[in-house]
């Protein structure tokens, strides 16, 4: 999974990017810090794992991952080449869904560069530099295809097609939003990697006082909770500089300062959460002396795809999955034990995967 963040200047991206990546991406209080876009990669947490390694003694615990872009802070102008930030859109034009972080806390030591928090105006002023980005992927799309056009009755439908696509933009509106019900026409629209065809998850970045009742009684967070929820988008509150610091602690200090606070998890916690809800993604696990690991799909996958995650040959001789749930498999305390209490499942082509399955794939190429 690939996800890419955005945001005005001095809203707390980058802080939040170095806490959850521990990369080190410059942060300061002035825009445009951050001018070469950013990648990390983070494990994502899985209390599962360890429990299934200690059981199996697995000499390697591999989890599943997820890649973080962060790009140069937008501001208003950015795609007609205001700022910075619009040469590197086209670094996060391959990601899964982008995480929006959007300032709800004030702050007279942190500039805002529209001189005063407003996360619905903010939230505005990003939408409509990745719409004018998007335009512009369309103007080139359309222009190329016109040109055989007259001569092909595929490509004059594609044209027409980008060309209502470009309207529904021109009226202000996000690609996600435009009507379409047949799956052709979504699938072409995938292919052109539209910016505002991406599902958002909204990062409301809170001063540390609000984060003990998760934003509920900050109005600014209340206007973003309310906002996504008109746009099929998550959010999830978190303070950045907080994150910052739980960066630096091991995982016992993490979860006792976690505590202090009167939080239950992490803010990558809540994001690797609001993701895979956001996306439709769950993991499946495979265990072993040798490893341990969480293998990422979507929901609804077919024993024979979960198999080609692993690799292709898994796919292509798939003959059975040995599936055990992985709490039933630590209750009993071994796969023999499990077996024999009939716990372990032999499934065929169409079993379809559930998260937290033990699965061993029986394949022949």
């Amino acid at each position: 999974m690939k996800l890419g963040i955005v945001g005005l200047p001095n809203v707390g991206k980058s802080t939040l990017f170095n806490s959850l990546t521990k990369a080190g991406a410059e942060s300061a209080n002035y825009p445009f810090c951050t001018i070469d876009p950013n990648v990390g990669v983070v494990p994502v947490p899985d209390f599962r794992l360890k429990l299934l390694t200690d059981l199996y003694h697995s000499e390697k615990t591999t989890p599943a991952v997820i890649e973080f872009v962060d790009i140069a802070g937008l501001v208003k102008g950015a795609s007609k080449g205001e700022g910075l930030g619009n040469q590197f859109l086209s670094n996060i034009r391959e990601v899964d869904a982008i995480v929006h972080v959007v300032r709800c806390f004030e702050d007279p030591n942190v500039i805002h560069v529209d001189g005063s928090v407003d996360p619905l105006r903010d939230i505005e002023t990003i939408n409509l530099e990745l719409i004018f980005s998007d335009i512009e992927i369309l103007d080139r799309r359309i222009a190329k295809n016109g040109r055989g056009a007259a001569n092909n009755k595929a490509l004059a439908k594609e044209v027409e097609l980008l060309k209502s696509l470009k309207a529904h933009l021109e009226d202000g509106k996000l690609a996600k939003s435009f009507p379409c019900d047949d799956e052709d026409t979504r699938d072409f629209i995938n292919t052109l990697n539209l910016l505002t065809w991406k599902p958002v998850i909204f990062a409301a970045n809170v001063s540390e006082d609000d984060l003990a009742d998760d934003g509920a009684s900050n109005e600014y967070v209340n206007q973003v909770r309310g906002f996504a929820a008109e746009n099929d988008s998550e959010v999830f509150v978190i303070c950045a500089q907080i994150e910052q610091e739980i960066a630096e602690l091991d995982d016992d200090e993490k979860k006792e300062f976690l505590e202090d606070l009167g939080l239950k998890e992490s803010g990558l916690e809540k994001l690797i959460a609001a993701s895979y809800r956001l996306l439709g993604l769950i993991s499946y696990l495979t265990a072993g002396e040798k490893e341990t690991r969480a293998w990422t799909i979507k929901v609804g996958t077919k024993a024979p795809q979960a198999a080609g995650k692993i690799h292709s040959d898994f796919e292509r001789g798939f003959i059975k999955a040995e599936v055990v749930n992985y709490q039933d498999l630590l209750d009993c305390g071994s796969y023999s034990a499990a077996k024999e209490k009939g716990l372990v499942r032999i499934e065929g082509k169409e079993y379809v995967v559930k998260d937290g399955d033990v699965v061993l794939f029986r394949f022949n190429v």
